[in-house]
């Protein structure tokens, strides 16, 4: 190889670098400034948060969000109170439209005193009567719902299941045919849901959380309320186990995602000055559910007791000492005896 050889091979791969150090930027600034968006809540409905590799087109994840629905509606207690139904559907459509959520929203109310809320691939929304109990203003359940509502929008159940399909590749055409036999499906509030679609790695859960926050913000709900919830849950734990449910208690509210929430409230969200915290219908709503609640545990007792045999003591009837009832006596029995003096 001559000087001179040496020398242009030189230039062209100077030239190569440079024209890399070019389009190493310019390929990976579309990510960046998605990832800016996702930060930004002035950007709500313009960002694509649910973009990832996945299997399922939304058309197939509506129908398999549905499918499942149907299978909570057949096991689950969903609460026909039209006050209580209408009420908590308003309020979660009201965050659909201020999310970025691209399927319509079915939202029902399950009768369960489990502090849980879980939304379906697809847009199929189910909120425990346990929220609105435990929950001190609507901002709080706004909360909850708004980051259900979140997983939705990023489509994290059927990115999850396409993780995991990936994994396990052989299952996939169970999924497109329907056939659910054979598929690893484990019980959670004992409706059989495939766990995939409702438990999420830790970067989807941090990323509901934050999305959740601008949603309810974006609605006009103080965000700290989420924060305030899930302290509170967190407490309620601690004192007495079992309180979350099954899928909730999967990802609990950790004092990490706590210290993140806090973060991205003082980060993210300009303050207000004013924001909705609670509505006087939401205090009607509540008292109506723990109506609904009292007559219940009233109806439980009621039946435990019913089964128990009814005793009624023959007032004519003597108790002997080992406690057996003796026969009344007879009139003659019971007529004192007369004797005559001498």
């Amino acid at each position: 190889m001559t000087p001179l050889t040496a020398i242009r091979r030189c230039r062209r791969h100077a030239a190569g670098l440079a024209l890399g150090a070019m389009l190493v930027p310019a390929v990976f600034a579309p990510l960046a400034l998605a990832a800016d968006k996702k930060k930004d809540p002035d950007e709500i409905g313009n960002r694509d948060v649910g973009k990832g590799v996945n299997f399922y087109s939304i058309e197939k994840e509506i129908a398999l969000g549905k499918q499942m629905a149907q299978e909570v509606e057949r096991q689950a207690r969903i609460v026909d109170d039209p006050i209580v139904a209408e009420y908590v559907n308003r309020v979660g459509q009201n965050l659909v439209r201020n999310s970025d959520a691209k399927v319509p929203f079915t939202i029902k109310v399950i009768d369960s005193d489990e502090i849980n809320a879980f939304a379906l691939p697809g847009g199929f929304f189910f909120v425990n009567t346990g929220i609105l109990l435990n929950a001190d203003n609507e901002a709080e359940m706004a909360g909850v719902m708004a980051h259900e509502i979140a997983h939705v929008a990023a489509r994290h159940g059927t990115r999850q299941a396409t993780r995991g399909e990936l994994v396990n590749y052989g299952s996939i055409p169970l999924i497109f045919l329907g056939g659910w036999t054979g598929y690893a499906i484990r019980q959670s509030m004992g409706l059989a849901i495939p766990m995939g679609f409702l438990t999420f790695s830790r970067g989807f859960e941090s990323e509901a959380d934050m999305l959740g926050l601008e949603y309810m913000y974006k609605a006009g709900y103080d965000p700290t309320s989420f924060v305030d919830f899930f302290e509170k849950v967190q407490s309620q734990e601690k004192r007495k186990p079992g309180t979350m449910s099954k899928v909730f208690s999967s990802h609990p509210p950790t004092d990490d995602r706590i210290k993140a929430a806090q973060k991205n409230i003082q980060e993210l969200l300009k303050a207000k000055p004013e924001y909705v915290v609670t509505t006087s219908e939401f205090a009607d709503v509540k008292t109506r559910v723990l109506g609904m609640h009292n007559r219940k545990v009233a109806d439980t007792s009621k039946d435990a007791n019913s089964g128990r045999p009814t005793l009624r003591r023959n007032p004519n009837g003597t108790i002997d000492a080992n406690g057996d009832e003796k026969a009344p006596q007879t009139d003659s029995e019971d007529r004192p005896t007369l004797k005559r003096r001498d």
